[in-house]
């Protein structure tokens, strides 16, 4: 996978410069609480969500037991429609084919389409080393791009600045672009939004390839599903005459009948609207495309793998290749909401970005061993998401296989890791416990000892476990054991 993000201090190192940014946390509390606000009244519409949510799961856990068939089904379509199909097993070939599909249109411009697969694999960059420019039409998008910074949430990656910051950032950069900001530009919502309208404007109508992502794939028919907001994605997708689409080999869905629960679930949860006000959807070239008609007369559909076969062949980890993308466990996450996307080192942030960019990328990074602890288990991510992943879960067995080491499968070979460095203390408080939990009676025994000696339980832990108490109170031991109260109360013999 890209080392994009990599060479960052660990989450913990990157999480205590950012929540010492009051400008930040101030602008990432209004925005998650809002946006997580307008999604519960939008989710509480819908009487049968728990049912929509458990076929999401079954849907994409069906897909992902079956992913080889309905990959090659969704190929055969593609290329039936007039498309053409590439396969990428990482970053570096998937970069290289869309670098060569460009060059063969003799263009040295591109339009995007906000798509997290290529920001994932880097995709910008090598185009850039390859006398290709891209531009990001999203208007957060464009923002990240335009201030020379990093996205930092899911569906908003510009999150973390707020209408003064963007107000300067157009000032000062979108004529280094293009079309320069007006004069006198403010900070009022509409004439931003209207700056980047006639920014972008030129882009759309001067270019002649565009790049997009996909939300889905439909395997059946081999159409193509974008589901965004501003009409950016409409513009890329129809006016120029190449287009090609970078897509994870997790999007795919089996028929048309299984989309239309995914797009009941997708805009509910991420922009809290009953539908997205632009729904766009292309069968290879289409019966109105092509020479003779609208829109693209070529379609190339690379599928990026990257990493996924290898998240697949983990029982526990595979479950979040369900994820749709709706950001709606940034929202809630207490972490999130406090140390901001970047920390996360990865395009993917928050509660998924824990668990997804560990997989995809592996645990040999002191950023990608230190994700899985970048949570406090509460399970707020795991209510919320519409397609029922259960984050907690796999934190917890990604965290057992930094501090244990195990068996992995990395580029489709089974191989065993070693434990990561730092964490040995961990490990030897893991196997004092089993040795405790394995003999009832020493548990017993230690127990009654915590209780009698509870007056002289320290108010800080020493040695390692400073840090923990450094930020938090120790509980108070309880006068007695769960276990005496229970022979107490219920009158059960020991």
């Amino acid at each position: 996978m890209t080392t994009t993000h990599l060479g960052m201090p660990s989450f913990p190192a990157a999480a205590r410069e950012a929540v010492r940014d009051g400008v930040l946390r101030a602008n990432l509390r209004h925005a998650t609480h809002t946006i997580r606000d307008k999604r519960a009244r939008a989710v509480a519409e819908l009487a049968d969500w728990d049912r929509l949510r458990a076929a999401g799961a079954a849907v994409k856990d069906h897909t992902l037991r079956h992913l080889d068939h309905y990959l090659l089904r969704l190929e055969a379509a593609v290329t039936a429609a007039g498309g053409t199909v590439h396969w990428a097993v990482d970053a570096d070939e998937a970069n290289r084919i869309v670098t060569e599909l460009v060059r063969a249109t003799g263009e040295r411009e591109v339009v995007k389409v906000k798509s997290m697969a290529t920001q994932e694999i880097g995709l910008n960059e090598a185009l850039e080393a390859a006398g290709i420019t891209a531009y990001e039409t999203d208007l957060a998008e464009l923002i990240v791009q335009l201030g020379h910074d990093r996205p930092s949430h899911i569906l908003v990656p510009a999150i973390h600045r707020n209408r003064a910051e963007i107000r300067d950032v157009f000032r000062a950069e979108m004529g280094r672009w293009g079309r320069p900001a007006p004069d006198g530009l403010g900070d009022d919502p509409r004439e931003l939004a209207e700056a980047a309208r006639l920014h972008l404007r030129e882009k759309f109508l001067r270019a002649k390839v565009a790049v997009s992502g996909a939300n889905f794939m439909v395997a059946e028919t081999g159409t193509m599903v974008v589901l965004e907001s501003e009409g950016n994605g409409r513009m890329c997708l129809t006016l120029p005459e190449t287009l090609i689409s970078v897509v994870g080999i997790e999007k795919v869905v089996p028929t048309f009948r299984d989309l239309e629960i995914f797009l009941q679930t997708l805009p509910r949860s991420s922009t809290a609207e009953r539908m997205n006000p632009y729904t766009t959807m292309w069968t290879g070239l289409g019966p109105s495309r092509g020479a003779d008609g609208d829109g693209p007369s070529a379609f190339h559909l690379v599928l990026l793998d990257n990493g996924r076969t290898d998240t697949l062949a983990d029982e526990t980890g595979r479950q979040a290749l369900r994820c749709i993308r709706c950001s709606a466990c940034l929202n809630v996450c207490p972490v999130y909401e406090r140390a901001g996307g970047h920390a996360y080192g990865s395009v993917y942030p928050g509660p998924i970005g824990a668990v997804l960019s560990p997989q995809l990328r592996g645990t040999g990074s002191e950023i990608d061993a230190s994700l899985p602890y970048a949570s406090t288990l509460c399970g707020a991510c795991y209510e919320v998401c519409p397609v029922a992943i259960d984050i907690p879960e796999i934190l917890v067995h990604l965290r057992e296989r930094v501090a244990q080491g195990g068996p992995v499968t990395r580029d489709g070979i089974r191989v065993r890791i070693r434990p990561a460095h730092g964490h040995t203390a961990e490990r030897a408080a893991m196997r004092a416990a089993r040795l405790l939990l394995d003999r009832p009676a020493a548990l017993r025994a230690g127990e009654r000892l915590l209780a009698r000696a509870r007056r002289l339980a320290p108010r800080r832990l020493p040695g390692p476990g400073r840090a923990w108490t450094d930020t938090r109170d120790l509980p108070d031991l309880p006068a007695e054991s769960f276990r005496d109260w229970w022979a107490r109360e219920r009158g059960t013999p020991q």
